[in-house]
C-alpha cells in the first residue's frame, strides 16, 4: 500500500502544481485563456480514453510494468513541462502544451489504473477501507500541491517547481519495482461493454461522474467567487480550500471501513451521499431563491459538508461495482480488476472534463450562486436515480423469494407434521 500511497500522493501534487502560476507564464507566450482552459481540460479528455485502454489491456501489460512505466513518464514528463518556457512564444509554445499534458495524462492513467487493481488484488476483502485510507494521500497532494508549487516558482521561477517534483517521482521509481508484488493473470473474455451495460454499473458510473463534475466545477469558479464576495487576500483562498481536502481526505477511511464492515450500508451511503452533495451545493451560494447572504463561516462550512458527502458517494462505488460484477458471471482475477480500475478512472476523468467546461460557462452566464446550484443537479440525480434502483431491486426481490416459497407451503408443511407428531 505504501507504493500506491507514493504516486497518489506525487501523481496529485504533479497535477496541481500548475494552476498557481501556469495560466500567466503561458499568457505570456501567447496563449488566451480559452487555450490555457483547453491545456487543462485535456489531460482529463486523454485520461478518459486511456484510461479504458489500460483497463482492457491490464493483464496483458501486467499490472507492476504498468504502474511503473505510468510512474516512470509521470516524472520525465513533469520535467519537461519545466523546460517549455525555454520555447519560442506562440504556436510551438502551446502544441508542445497539449503534447505534454496529453503524456502526462497518459502515464497517469496507466499508474492510478494499475494501482486501483493492485490495492484490489492485495486486499480483496478490505477494498473499500484500502481505498479511503489512500484518499487521505490524494487530498494531501491536492492540498500541498499549489502552495508548494507556488512557494518554489516565486523563489526560484518557472523551471524549479516541475524538476523538483520531477525527479521526486523518478526517485521512487526504483523503490515502487523493489516493493510492488508481481500477479500474473490469465486475460479474460469479459468486456468493458458486458460492463457497463449492466443497469446497476450504468447508475454507478453515472454516481462516478455527477462527483467528479462537482468536484471539478469548483476549480475554475470558486477561487473567483471567494475573491469578489468576502475580499479575502490571494493567500487566504488556499486556506478556504482545505475546508474541503482536509474533510474529505479524514472521513474517507471510516467511511471505507464502515463500508467493508457493514456492506448493506453502501447503498445507504451512495443514496445520501448525493442528495448530500446536492443540497450542499444549492446552499453554496447559496441560490438566490433562498433570499440568504452569503457569509464566509457558512461557505467554510457547506466545504466541509462537501467533502464528507463526496466521500459517502466516492468510497463505495469501486466495491458495488465489483459486486456487481460477481454477481453477473464475471470472472474474478486481475482482469475484472483491470476493468473496474479503468471504468473508475474513465468516468471520474469525464467528470473532470465536463465539470470545469460547463461550470466555466454557466459561472459566466448567471453568476457562482446558480451555477453552482444548477451543478449541484448532477449529484441530485444520480442520488435519485441509484434510490430509485436499490428500491426497485429489492421489491423484485421480496416479490422473487415470495413466489418460490408462499405462505400456504409454509401453513401446509407445518400441518403435515402436526399431523405425523
Amino acid at each position: 500500500m505504501a507504493a500506491t500511497a507514493s504516486i497518489n500522493f506525487s501523481s496529485m501534487i504533479c497535477y496541481s502544481i500548475l494552476g498557481p502560476f501556469f495560466p500567466s507564464e503561458a499568457e505570456k507566450k501567447g496563449a488566451s485563456n480559452t487555450i490555457v482552459g483547453l491545456i487543462f481540460g485535456c489531460f482529463a479528455l486523454v485520461n478518459f480514453w486511456t484510461s479504458l485502454i489500460f483497463g482492457n489491456y491490464l493483464t496483458h501489460l501486467g499490472a507492476k510494468f504498468t504502474f511503473v512505466a505510468g510512474m516512470f513518464v509521470s516524472g520525465c514528463v513533469t520535467i519537461l513541462f519545466g523546460m517549455l518556457d525555454k520555447l519560442p512564444s506562440g504556436p510551438m509554445f502551446i502544441g508542445f502544451c497539449f503534447l505534454v499534458r496529453a503524456m502526462d495524462a497518459v502515464s497517469f492513467a496507466a499508474a492510478m489504473t494499475a494501482s486501483f487493481s493492485i490495492l484490489a488484488k492485495a486486499f480483496p476483502n478490505n477494498i473499500a477501507t484500502v481505498l479511503g485510507s489512500l484518499e487521505i494521500f490524494t487530498g494531501l497532494g491536492l492540498v500541498l500541491g499549489p502552495p508548494l508549487g507556488g512557494f518554489l516558482y516565486q523563489s526560484f521561477g518557472y523551471e524549479v517547481p516541475f524538476i523538483t517534483l520531477g525527479c521526486m517521482v523518478l526517485v521512487l521509481v526504483p523503490v515502487n519495482m523493489c516493493m510492488l508484488p508481481k500477479y500474473d493473470s490469465i486475460p479474460s473474455k469479459d468486456s468493458f461493454w458486458k460492463l457497463i451495460l449492466l443497469p446497476k454499473v450504468l447508475l454507478l458510473c453515472l454516481t462516478i461522474f455527477s462527483l467528479s463534475a462537482c468536484l471539478g466545477f469548483l476549480d475554475p469558479t470558486m477561487s473567483l467567487f471567494i475573491l469578489k464576495k468576502f475580499k479575502l487576500p490571494a493567500g487566504y483562498v488556499g486556506l478556504v480550500f482545505l475546508g474541503l481536502a482536509l474533510s474529505y481526505s479524514l472521513s474517507s477511511p471510516l467511511l471505507g471501513l464502515l463500508s467493508d464492515k457493514l456492506p448493506y450500508l453502501r447503498k445507504w451511503l451512495l443514496v445520501s451521499g448525493g442528495l448530500m452533495t446536492a443540497l450542499c451545493f444549492f446552499m453554496l451560494g447559496p441560490a438566490p431563491v433562498l433570499h440568504i447572504e452569503s457569509q464566509l463561516w457558512m461557505f467554510v462550512l457547506v466545504l466541509v459538508l462537501i467533502g464528507f458527502s463526496l466521500g459517502m458517494s466516492a468510497i463505495p462505488v469501486f466495491p458495488e461495482i465489483l459486486h456487481c460484477a460477481y454477481e453477473n458471471g464475471f470472472e474474478e482475477g486481475l482482469s475484472l480488476l483491470g476493468l473496474v480500475s479503468g471504468l473508475f478512472n474513465a468516468m471520474w476523468s469525464l467528470g473532470a472534463f465536463a465539470g470545469p467546461t460547463l461550470g466555466g460557462f454557466l459561472n459566466e452566464k448567471l453568476g457562482f450562486e446558480w451555477a453552482s446550484a444548477i451543478q449541484g443537479g448532477w449529484a441530485l440525480l444520480s442520488g435519485l436515480a441509484t434510490g430509485i434502483f436499490y428500491i426497485t431491486e429489492a421489491t423484485r426481490r421480496s416479490s422473487s423469494s415470495s413466489l418460490q416459497n408462499p405462505p400456504g407451503n409454509n401453513e401446509e408443511r407445518t400441518h403435515l407434521m402436526g399431523s405425523e407428531t
